[in-house]
């Protein structure tokens, strides 16, 4: 009797084992992990809003706004994306996670990321710009990673736009990338994201996105499962209130259950034995709890302590590390320092060294692109970027947050090679009427810059540069007033190369405060010919603070708290009227591309100033003049 019984025992394990694997297979066929990459305002947003709408996710009455992924106040300000996003839509039983990827090269290291998670990309070209560099560095991580790409070209309702030219200019792209033969045969869509539709054919638009979809569930592969225990690589990182830090990646083999043990194993080797608390999987906009997780999917789990990105979630008893993820490093550094101004503490709830370390090393925990260092001072930290808006977007972060700070000049990361001096250089990108080229050309060739290539689009001209990065710090100031504002700038990094030599800084002076006190319209008024103030009248000020723009070389000391003599005697004329032009007011970026090596921008959660390192005149003075001993 025992043989039959364990015989029938074989038979019903054997049974639910291949009821499993059909479960699996099934599964699988039915997912996909598509990442959306492109140039910044190329569209990639709008069309996840498109695809989120074409997929029925909202009821016909409700109201959702443009932009849903874009829910960062700080991105719907700067109408760009910043930090990558994950989606989930079914269409026709078939699951699409959709990763939503930043624009700007400065948040490339979001990308890199994030492409670990996806089995192929929808590469989205403007038809009218075609491919812009930032297009050139997300398609290359792509290409060597090995996914799978579909090419959408969109916006073909611009006028001037050629889609036919756009299409031969991505081909190219991809040669020159040296795409393999695979990814050379790609499949093309052409459409308009505003619209709502995308078809085979930019001549004869269709109603929807019905053929976009259907080609992304025909072309983009199925997630390829490897045989063996579970392995995932956390890519991402969220954060509740309610359960901690939640780890976010994809599951490259293997299934993860609730509160199943695994091992965490560190970026340095270290191994960590901890428990699955609970499983979550993307559904719509949000998490959808789950008990079971398959392989090829991309899942949120809570529960985990200590973890980075980068690590590994593996198996309990024999664990296997992924290789770590490679991120480029950063081409550019700058000081964080506590507010030692005058006006410290009387804005911000955060000012102490202590609360601004503690901030700085939990960014990178989320940000690897960026890297912090101790300095010999305990009041001051460097920060490692991608460049002044991967920085500045950090600073203006932390200043929402109620953090008081300082900041220095933005410098350039250099490198020394057999004995020499490297800099970071990048591929700069000007579109500009013809009219105004010639300016544009003088000013890059001013910062070291040199022209590759010079051609018309549309009723523009196309500028390439390859230019230092430190000639990048200021430029866009300068060719928006040269060009009456219709320059469009773009730029990425391309390597380090040989020190270019030393570059023109500011020409122009300073004006700073002598006295601490209220500015007046009075003494702004007899002093306007001194130059451009950055103040309002009345606007508290302090001894050292800057104040505006000389009109000479050289920095002039003045004071715009003297307020206009009261006396009893009646005067026969009128006083004249007080006419100041409006000030020049600075964003973040702007005031930290303008500061010197002397100066700072104090960053408060109300105001931007500009500041001398050394208040006082007498003490810069003499420092100047140790300087010029030296």
């Amino acid at each position: 009797m025992v043989f039959p019984l364990l015989f029938a025992k074989k038979v019903e394990f054997r049974f639910k084992f291949t009821k499993f694997a059909q479960f699996l297979k099934f599964n699988m066929s039915s997912l996909r992990n598509i990442a959306i990459i492109a140039h910044v305002d190329h569209g990639k947003t709008t069309l996840v809003d498109k695809m989120l709408h074409q997929a029925q996710l909202f009821r016909d009455n409700q109201e959702v706004g443009e932009l849903i992924l874009d829910n960062n106040d700080l991105e719907r300000e700067r109408g760009i994306t910043i930090l990558a996003k994950n989606v989930s839509v079914n269409w026709k039983g078939t699951k699409i996670n959709i990763i939503d990827t930043p624009g700007h090269a400065d948040f490339g290291g979001e990308v890199e990321r994030v492409l670990n998670m996806a089995d192929g990309v929808l590469l989205l070209v403007d038809a009218f710009e075609g491919p812009m560099p930032q297009t050139r560095f997300v398609l290359q991580k792509a290409l060597s990673l090995g996914k799978k790409p579909i090419v959408v070209i969109n916006k073909v309702d611009k006028p001037n736009c050629d889609p036919d030219k756009t299409h031969d200019e991505i081909f190219d792209l991809f040669f020159n990338l040296g795409a393999n033969e695979d990814q050379l045969d790609f499949t093309t869509i052409f459409g308009s994201g505003k619209n709502g539709w995308f078809g085979p054919d930019y001549k004869t638009p269709t109603s929807d996105l019905t053929f976009l979809m259907d080609t992304i569930v025909e072309v983009i592969p199925e997630p390829h499962i490897e045989e063996g225990n579970v392995q995932l690589q956390i890519t991402s990182l969220d954060y509740s209130s309610y359960t901690g830090r939640i780890a976010i990646g994809r599951l490259k083999r293997g299934h993860l259950k609730e509160n199943m043990p695994i091992t965490l194993v560190k970026r340095d080797g270290k191994l960590e034995r901890q428990r699955v608390k609970e499983l979550y999987t993307f559904s719509g906009l949000g998490k959808m709890k789950t008990n079971e997780v398959f392989a090829g999917d991309i899942c949120a789990i809570t529960g985990i302590e200590n973890f980075e990105i980068g690590d590994t979630v593996a198996d309990f008893e024999n664990p296997e590390a992924l290789p770590t993820m490679k991120i480029d490093e950063p081409t550019m550094s700058m000081l964080f320092a506590i507010n030692n101004s005058p006006f410290f503490g009387k804005e911000g709830k955060h000012v102490t060294s202590q609360k601004i370390r503690e901030r700085l090393y939990k960014e990178t925990e989320k940000n690897l692109a960026l890297k912090v260092e101790d300095t010999n001072s305990a009041d001051q930290f460097l920060v490692f970027g991608r460049g002044i808006m991967h920085l500045g977007v950090l600073v203006e972060t932390m200043r929402r947050e109620g953090y008081e700070l300082q900041v220095g000049q933005p410098r350039v990361i250099l490198k020394e090679i057999d004995g020499k001096k490297y800099e970071p250089v990048e591929i700069l990108t000007v579109d500009v009427p013809e009219h105004h080229s010639g300016k544009v050309i003088e000013y890059v060739s001013q910062r070291k810059g040199e022209m590759l290539s010079m051609l018309p689009k549309g009723d523009m001209v196309r500028l390439e540069f390859e230019i230092p990065s430190r000639g990048l710090m200021g430029l866009r100031n300068n060719l928006l007033t040269a060009t009456q504002g219709e320059a469009i700038m773009a730029h990425r990094f391309k390597d380090f190369e040989p020190w270019k030599g030393p570059m023109p800084t500011r020409i122009n002076g300073v004006l700073i405060s002598k006295e601490k006190g209220i500015s007046t319209g009075y003494s702004m008024d007899k002093l306007k010919d001194r130059g451009n103030y950055f103040i309002h009248p009345g606007t508290d000020i302090y001894t050292g603070q800057i104040v505006g723009e000389h009109i000479k070389p050289g920095d002039l000391v003045l004071n715009l708290c003297t307020a206009k003599q009261m006396t009893n005697f009646r005067a026969a004329g009128k006083d004249d009227n007080t006419v100041l032009a409006p000030p020049r007011e600075f964003t973040l970026e702007e005031a930290m591309e303008y500061i010197q090596e002397d100066e700072y921008v104090e960053v408060t959660p109300e105001n931007i100033r500009l500041r001398k390192i050394l208040l006082d005149e007498n003490e810069r003075k003499r420092a100047g003049s140790k300087a010029g001993l030296a």
